[in-house]
């Protein structure tokens, strides 16, 4: 019996294409023989990301709900989510309906008692790579000594500013002429104000 199959497509950033994925998964098809329904994509979203969020994965939902589709061939496992909780509810909701799912990176078919236990380890090691990538940014955020946002004025600078509002110079004229923001020298204007 040839299998209705939905091809589901996901990359994080917009710079990236799902091309590779569409070109590898339909010939993957042809050579087995699937009717290919739908090829489903979301470009630019991050698999953290809710279904509310991914129109892709949200008509593909639909289409398990509605029993439209025999099997979900999708590139890899973490293009479909990347927190566990989300994978294995996903994987309960297509078997719950008869929805098998196909994971080429993976070699992973669910129709089989192993597909199904291999994908639940598969969503481990991918949560599990999120997390590490995400304390090594912090990490090296925290080893960081370099400041974000702009570096400070040079005191100097700022005499100078103060010297040249203090002459009646206009805000605009003083920020021109000593080359810095109109709102820079605004904000010392303010403190100026202040102090007196």
């Amino acid at each position: 019996m040839t299998k209705r199959v939905a091809l589901y497509l996901r990359v994080s950033t917009d710079s990236q294409t799902v091309e590779n994925q569409r070109r590898e998964l339909l010939i993957i098809g042809e050579r087995l023989g699937w009717e290919i329904v739908e090829v489903l994509s979301d470009e630019g979203i991050s698999g953290a990301k809710g279904r509310d969020k991914r129109p892709g994965y949200d008509r593909l939902m639909t289409m398990v709900a509605r029993k439209e589709i025999d099997l979900i061939a999708c590139w890899s496992v973490d293009r479909l989510g990347r927190s566990l909780q989300h994978l294995v509810t996903f994987l309960g909701e297509i078997n719950a309906r008869g929805v098998d799912l196909y994971l080429h990176t993976q070699g992973l078919d669910t129709s089989t008692p192993a597909g199904r236990a291999m994908f639940s380890m598969l969503g481990v090691f991918a949560e599990l790579e999120r997390s590490i990538l995400r304390q090594r940014i912090m990490s090296g955020l925290a080893r960081s000594t370099k400041r974000s946002g702009r570096p400070p004025l040079d005191p100097e600078k700022v005499e100078r500013i103060k010297r040249s509002l203090t002459k009646g110079v206009s805000i605009n004229a003083t920020a021109k002429k000593l080359r810095v923001g109109v709102a820079t020298v605004h904000r010392l204007k303010q403190q100026m104000a202040q102090a007196a």
